[in-house]
């Protein structure tokens, strides 16, 4: 079986291929339309955010078995048509679904206990005890939306924090001994901290606007670990000013290129992103949270695991 993969990732993802009977090759340099007059030569694509697998490269694509995509959604493949072609999509949320869920409680804590704002101010010789006094996790309603791979992995983070945990789903049945599941109401009428973990999808898409925010019985924070699209910032940031959000832990942007490697198109920066980045109360984080040094194993073997358990039964 012959693989292209056209990201870099870590050498175990090749190096597993190979031990399996692959024939691997890379190209992260080539041109979409380079790699699509090449592509009929190759039964499987490894990527990670390069460029998007659209329908014109699915049938160029001929003799392609799978697709897989180093890391947790697949919203950058025409999945439905991949699918009608028989195509395998390989995605691996379980191999960063760990650091997600540590990134999103740092975030908050760091975020509740001022620690941003208090070290910079150390550094430019203010040494404030009462104005950075925080507050505490504890007693608090966690409300997670998405309770798959990251959402359960953030849930169990916070068992020792003595945190009441709920979720909204748009599957059933899926709350757990970390976390129960309530409708979308119930948890805009008890939640005090958001955190999203859905995938990138029509649903998802600006989810968070002004009507979902206004709809939160209480002032809340947010913490979004999951992409950029699911909040409109323009709204997230009027909830800001009028304090009917208290706070943001983004560590994705609306704003973000497809590959998440650049920011924006053009350097102009929006009037709301530019309240994000003077704001003591939001901390921001270029699209980190499943980005460790662990995960990049994890993913990498992830992958490798799932190619081999479909094409190499033992």
């Amino acid at each position: 079986m012959k693989v292209l993969l056209i990201d870099t990732n870590h050498h175990l993802l090749q190096n597993g291929l190979k031990k399996l009977g692959c024939i691997c090759e890379e190209d992260c340099i080539s041109t979409k339309q380079q790699i699509e007059e090449k592509i009929d030569s190759y039964s499987g694509i490894v990527i990670r955010s390069r460029f998007n697998i659209d329908k014109q490269f699915i049938d160029k694509a001929t003799n392609l078995k799978f697709i897989a995509r180093v890391g947790a959604g697949l919203e950058s493949i025409d999945v439905t048509y991949a699918k009608k072609k028989g195509i395998h999509l390989i995605s691996a949320p379980e191999g960063n679904s760990n650091a997600v869920g540590e990134h999103a409680l740092g975030m908050i804590l760091s975020l509740f206990n001022n620690i941003k704002k208090a070290d910079i101010e150390i550094r430019n010789g203010k040494w404030l005890r009462e104005e950075n006094r925080g507050i505490e996790l504890e007693g608090k309603t966690i409300g997670i939306i998405g309770y798959g791979n990251m959402g359960k992995s953030f849930a169990k983070k916070l068992k020792g924090f003595n945190v009441n945990v709920i979720c909204y789903d748009i599957k059933e049945e899926v709350g757990d001994e970390n976390c129960k599941q309530v409708s979308l109401k119930q948890l805009q009428e008890k939640t005090d901290v958001l955190s999203l973990h859905t995938p990138s999808n029509k649903l998802s898409h600006h989810m968070v606007n002004d009507v979902f925010i206004n709809n939160f019985k209480k002032p809340f924070y947010l913490i979004n670990t999951a992409r950029g699209s699911a909040v409109v910032t323009n709204d997230l940031v009027e909830g800001l000013i009028n304090k009917k959000i208290l706070g943001a832990c983004l560590d994705v942007l609306e704003y973000e290129k497809l590959s998440f490697e650049n920011l924006f198109e053009n350097e102009s920066l929006p009037e709301a992103f530019g309240y994000l980045i003077q704001a003591n109360n939001v901390l921001l984080s270029p699209h980190i949270a499943g980005w460790t040094v662990e995960s990049k194993i994890k993913l990498a073997q992830t992958i490798v695991d799932k190619v081999e358990k479909i094409f190499f039964p033992k």
